[in-house]
């Protein structure tokens, strides 16, 4: 995909497209009923991570449920294009989106503001009864915020923003602005954790929120709060003929095997989990560590010129706007392992995982380790989950909400190096019961989810 110029930093909050004039609802068939529309508006299949899959889940859970016609709408470009990343799956032959009737469109570019008015027309065309928006980082408001209003102005369309993190990882002093702006012109919010619910009422004090659990909507002049759960992932399926044992062996995996997943990234505590298990294998040799993901910061070719630009204004940007700790361009935990002489008994695939192999390292691991240090919510956690496998998680964020003690998992207390050791040592002396897991995460699914959010 080209790259535009390169004129967006993150102080574009001074771009704004102009407004478009209301779009006559076209009259509806008063004979044939018609569809309900809805437009899921995030990342398409295209892109790597895990919002990306949670949209195409959700795309996929509306489309399955009796009379509905789903559209995604995504971005092209989901970033300003100095961010020194490539976002999209380049891996992957699978999108998941096989038998169904969704359409897919690729349009909105972060660094064109004329293609987040392009967007607005096209989702407004489509005459949608729903559009929801996938929230999960502050930079994005601007483009959704202003897509967002335009759609405000026709009363038939129920503006969704589902609030995936509203506290940014990353403390940037635009963020709140950002925030604002994006979130504002919402009729109704879905959270994932009773935590994003209060974060929201702090952060639009004027307004009256209803918090629920069924997906009934607010009366009035109050606002809605959904608060539901990460759905358990029914994307990646397990293989009842893999060949577990064999991948245990090609890989040298020891009898009990630990997994952390997904993009390396500081807040997931990857520099934590390390020197825990450090203290594990000091007392147990049966004991693998496996570390499946791509390092956030370290996909492309730093030694191109291009790279080298995108470096220079992104590490200027973010001297501007974020604090000097909060860069984690530098963050490199996996030098922990040798630092530590733990390389025999632990085993790294340092590379984003395509969607068709996924179920090999969940089906050869034990237990998920989500050692974070913040969390709202996990889309590790529902992957596991979807394999009824246990939890190793930090008493942080929803995970209290999602993981009871000795029943589908443990918790260790965030920052202690010593519980999360002891949490591990747990589960070795009194393991899992996988059933306990299935139970646990039965009433987590995309079709109640989608059930909740079409009650309104």
């Amino acid at each position: 995909m080209d790259h535009p110029p390169i004129f967006v930093l993150f102080v574009n909050s001074l771009v704004f497209c102009v407004s478009t004039q209301g779009h006559e609802q076209e009259n509806k068939n008063p004979i044939m009923s018609q569809p309900r529309k809805i437009v899921c508006f995030g990342p398409g299949p295209m892109f790597k991570g895990g919002i990306a899959n949670y949209n195409t889940a959700l795309a996929k859970a509306l489309d399955a449920m009796p009379d509905t016609e789903v559209h995604i709408v995504s971005w092209t470009q989901q970033y300003p294009a100095i961010i020194p990343r490539d976002f999209i799956d380049r891996s992957s032959t699978q999108t998941f989106l096989e038998g169904t009737n969704i359409k897919v469109t690729y349009l909105t570019n972060y660094n064109k503001p004329g293609t987040w008015k392009e967007t607005y027309r096209f989702i407004r065309d489509l005459n949608p009864d729903k559009v929801i928006f996938q929230w999960a980082i502050a930079l994005q408001g601007l483009p959704m915020g202003r897509i967002a209003r335009n759609l405000k102005k026709h009363k038939e369309i129920e503006v969704i923003f589902d609030v995936h993190v509203l506290v940014q990882k990353e403390a940037s002093i635009l963020d709140k602005y950002f925030t604002k702006y994006g979130l504002k012109a919402a009729d109704t919010f879905i959270a994932h954790a009773y935590t994003t619910a209060n974060e929201l009422a702090s952060t639009f004090p004027q307004t009256e929120f209803q918090v629920n659990e069924t997906g009934l909507r607010a009366s009035g002049n109050k606002k809605s709060i959904i608060k539901l759960f990460h759905p358990v992932y029914n994307l990646f399926q397990p293989d009842p003929n893999f060949d577990v044992e064999g991948m245990k062996q090609e890989l040298g995996l020891k009898k009990h095997v630990f997994m952390f997943f997904g993009f390396i990234r500081k807040y997931k505590g990857l520099h934590n989990v390390i020197p825990a298990f450090a203290k594990v294998m000091a007392q147990r040799d049966d004991v693998t560590l496996l570390i499946v993901g791509e390092s956030f910061w370290q996909t492309l070719d730093n030694t191109k010129l291009a790279t080298k630009v995108k470096n220079a204004l992104f590490g200027f940007a973010k001297s501007l706007f974020l604090r000097k700790s909060d860069d984690e361009r530098e963050y490199r935990p996996l030098e922990l392992i040798k630092e530590m002489g733990m390389e025999e008994n632990t085993v790294v695939v340092n590379e984003f995982v395509p969607n068709e192999a996924v179920h090999k390292y969940f089906q050869v691991s034990d237990a998920i380790v989500t050692y974070y240090l913040t969390a709202t919510p996990s889309g590790v956690e529902s992957l596991a989950y979807n394999f009824h496998m246990p939890v190793l998680a930090t008493n942080v964020g929803h995970f209290p909400e999602t993981v009871t003690p000795g029943f589908n998992g443990y918790l260790a207390e965030p920052e202690n190096i010593d519980s999360m050791a002891e949490q591990v040592m747990k589960f070795l002396d009194a393991p899992i019961d996988r059933a306990n897991v299935k139970e646990a995460a039965k009433e987590m699914s995309w079709e109640n989810y989608a059930k909740a959010i079409m009650k309104g």
